[in-house]
């Protein structure tokens, strides 16, 4: 049989990355492998579900292979914490290797293109993979490049320009704020899906609450530039952000897209789409930018996609319309609700019973209801918990211990910063947490 070998140049390995990663790299694969489900994806979703399905009593044993190059896995919205000066990088990643689950084979390649009428992957390392059941969990692609201009200035750390939506932009973030002292600082979010929508906003309260504290802050003038209509696509959330954004003297520049960065001249310009995209032009001292993102190219070209690039599912089983052995959950599904780690939870039961039942020839009853949560930092000690559902209809876990959640609150801003981290690393992804039920896995018919 023809294999395909791995030979990496060891000394290119980080020096902590644990021997799993070694070997797996090192480990000759077969050209042409079989799993009963494969799932594409290596980060929140992809992991989460393989661990719940090895948990899931009703498919014990179940062959399930997990399919990603990427030698790292990140905590994503662990880089806002950094960019915050909150948390360092190094807690907020781990080698992918260490949190494959136990049982789980781990294959370190990369998806050219979907044969879904065969029931096959190809690789661009040339290694052919087949499944009875397939799990397309990749996330989404962060178009750096989609802005002019702004990859020349995340190189240059003089420019103040930087970025919370990469672990190699995000510690800049912190450096830039307590650098800036005075002028204009622009904070930026692109029209069109992105994961995190509110993200945008976290830095921009956690830089300005920053300024406050350094005594700052009246010599800053401070703009939210959104491709958004609005501060929040929720509109009970969105009232109550507006009022902060006027109460602490924030312009907002609504609907205008950033399309290019000049570091040099420090110019920033956006597209105003209310004004058929005529070009405004805003000098900064400091700017924040949140890159355009979109479906990765080898999922939008495939024909797992819909018309905008996404996979596309049913918004209530995550079962692929087209293909019924095939789901999807996470960045890379077309579910029309909001992309975060908090929608994952929520999204990988109901893909796990309904993928448990399409095996056993039993009809798909789980159902998603849209549920996804947003815990928007809007200071230090204070955050807003964002939680809804399907049609922006608030779906508060707390509400009726601590009153409506459009407030900011203490004991909210340490479930972010101290116990969601250590939530995801040691329950997440080993399959034991569900979000907003806990420990308490779901009824999801």
């Amino acid at each position: 049989m023809a294999v395909i070998t791995f030979r990496p140049i060891l000394t290119a390995v980080p020096s902590k990355v644990s021997s799993r990663i070694i070997r797996g790299y090192a480990t000759s694969i077969p050209a042409k492998v079989h799993h009963r489900v494969v799932v594409v994806g290596g980060g929140t979703a992809g992991v989460t579900v393989a661990a719940q399905l090895k948990r899931s009593r009703q498919t014990q044993p179940l062959d399930v292979a997990i399919l990603d190059a990427a030698p790292i896995h990140h905590y994503q919205p662990g880089w806002t914490l950094v960019g915050s000066g909150l948390k360092p990088l190094k807690p907020m990643q781990r080698p992918l290797a260490d949190v494959i689950p136990s049982g789980v084979k781990h294959y370190p390649l990369r998806v050219s293109t979907f044969d879904p009428e065969n029931n096959a992957i190809k690789t661009s390392e040339g290694v052919d993979i087949s499944y009875d059941y397939l799990v397309v969990a990749p996330g989404l692609e962060t178009n750096f490049a989609g802005i002019s201009g702004l990859e020349n200035a995340l190189k240059d750390p003089e420019s103040l320009v930087s970025s919370i939506y990469s672990d190699k932009t995000c510690e800049q973030v912190w450096k830039n704020v307590q650098a800036f002292k005075q002028g204009k600082a622009i904070f930026t979010q692109p029209a069109g899906v992105i994961k995190c929508a509110g993200a945008p906003q976290k830095i921009l309260w956690m830089a300005l609450s920053q300024w406050n504290r350094n005594g700052v802050r009246n010599n800053i003038d401070a703009t939210f530039a959104t491709g958004a209509a609005a501060m929040f696509a929720v509109p009970k959330y969105s009232k109550a952000l507006e009022e902060l954004r006027q109460q602490r003297n924030v312009e907002g520049l609504f609907q205008h897209n950033l399309v290019a960065v000049d570091a040099k001249n420090k110019v920033a310009t956006f597209k105003n789409l209310a004004d058929n995209g005529k070009e405004v032009q805003r000098e900064f001292g400091f700017l924040h930018v949140v890159p355009p993102q979109k479906p990765w190219d080898w999922v939008a070209k495939s024909p797992l996609a819909d018309d905008a690039g996404w996979v596309d599912v049913n918004k209530s089983t995550t079962q692929h319309n087209k293909y019924p052995n095939i789901f999807s959950i996470g960045d890379a599904s077309s579910l029309p609700n909001s992309k975060t780690a908090a929608a994952i939870a929520s999204q990988a039961p109901v893909l796990v019973d309904n993928l448990v039942a399409a095996m056993s020839g039993r009809s798909l009853d789980a159902v998603y209801d849209g549920y996804a949560s947003c815990p928007l930092l809007t200071g230090h000690n204070e955050l807003m918990l964002c939680e809804f559902k399907y049609g922006g209809i608030p779906k508060e876990t707390f509400a009726k211990v601590f009153g409506s959640q459009d407030k900011p609150r203490r004991v909210f801003y340490h479930l972010k910063k101290d116990f969601f981290p250590y939530v995801y690393w040691n329950s997440f992804l080993n399959g034991t947490w569900f979000g907003a039920q806990g420990w308490s896995r779901p009824n999801t018919s």
